[in-house]
């Protein structure tokens, strides 16, 4: 490829990339800077709300069936 096409096209690959980086999340549920983006759904009151009740529940249901292993081994070995 001649570079009289090769550099002009690398120059406008890297104004896109910086545009893009401008308007895209930093990470995982963090918003963009300025006047771009919003409150990512991860940070609402209602779904910290809601995800809080399902790390709740998951442990509640972790400890039954613990508490159901450790039951159901317990008379198996009493009659050894």
């Amino acid at each position: 490829m001649p570079d009289r096409l090769f550099m002009p096209l690398m120059a406008l690959i890297a104004i896109a990339m910086i545009a893009l980086s401008l308007v895209w999340p930093q990470g995982y549920g963090d918003r963009s800077p300025g006047p771009f983006g919003s409150t990512p759904i991860q940070q609402t009151p209602e779904m910290k709300a809601a995800m809080d009740r399902e790390k709740e529940g998951a442990r509640r249901r972790a400890e039954a069936a613990e508490r159901a292993v450790n039951d159901a081994g317990a008379p198996a070995a009493a009659t050894q």
